[in-house]
């Protein structure tokens, strides 16, 4: 929160992830108004696609969602956590896998009209297996797909999680300026 707004919060819910509360600000025009703002920590997602040209994407249940959702490796990140920590681990722990070479891809707002999270975004190279955890509360399917077809899965409306569609076209964006490397996409970094 900044404090040039002038802002005054009326705490509503504090949960395990989220805060929401009333908070009236000032705004740039002068004007004075009451929004209803959830306050997230943050998270960090992952576009991991190995020396085959395959991305893994996650098949998901998502009760908010109302059923499955193809999702790229991300989380939540933790306290004293960097958001590269939190993409590392959601990595191993989601997808079983492990990077050698990380780029930054940048970040989003979720829905920066009532959520304050913003999602940091990588590309992920030089792959290795390792073991993944799924909590109790994950349901997920781990599958490899040819990047092609996963980008035409975003056109296509297969894929709509937001953080899935960017990731996935800022990937392919850097892919387009910097070539393949050899071993994945991932070429410095």
């Amino acid at each position: 929160m900044t404090e040039d707004n002038h802002v005054r919060r009326r705490p509503v819910y504090q949960g395990k992830i989220v805060d929401l509360g009333l908070e009236t600000i000032d705004l740039p025009n002068g004007e004075a108004a009451e929004l209803e703002i959830v306050r997230h920590p943050g998270g960090a997602a992952v576009v991991a696609v190995d020396h085959q040209d395959r991305v893994c994407l996650l098949r998901q249940y998502r009760h908010a969602a109302d059923g499955w959702l193809w999702e790229l490796p991300a989380g939540k990140l933790e306290p004293d956590e960097t958001p590269l920590g939190t993409a590392r681990r959601e990595l191993s722990e989601e997808a079983g896998v492990e990077a050698e070479r990380w780029t930054e891809l940048g970040t989003l707002h979720s829905s920066p009209g009532v959520l304050t999270e913003i999602i940091h975004l990588y590309l992920a190279g030089g792959l290795r297996r390792a073991a993944h955890h799924h909590e109790t509360h994950e349901v997920i399917e781990i599958h490899w797909l040819p990047f092609r077809q996963v980008l035409d899965w975003c056109l296509d409306g297969t894929v709509t999680d937001a953080k899935t569609l960017i990731g996935l076209f800022r990937a392919q964006a850097l892919h387009g300026k910097t070539g393949r490397s050899g071993n994945g996409w991932v070429g410095r970094g």
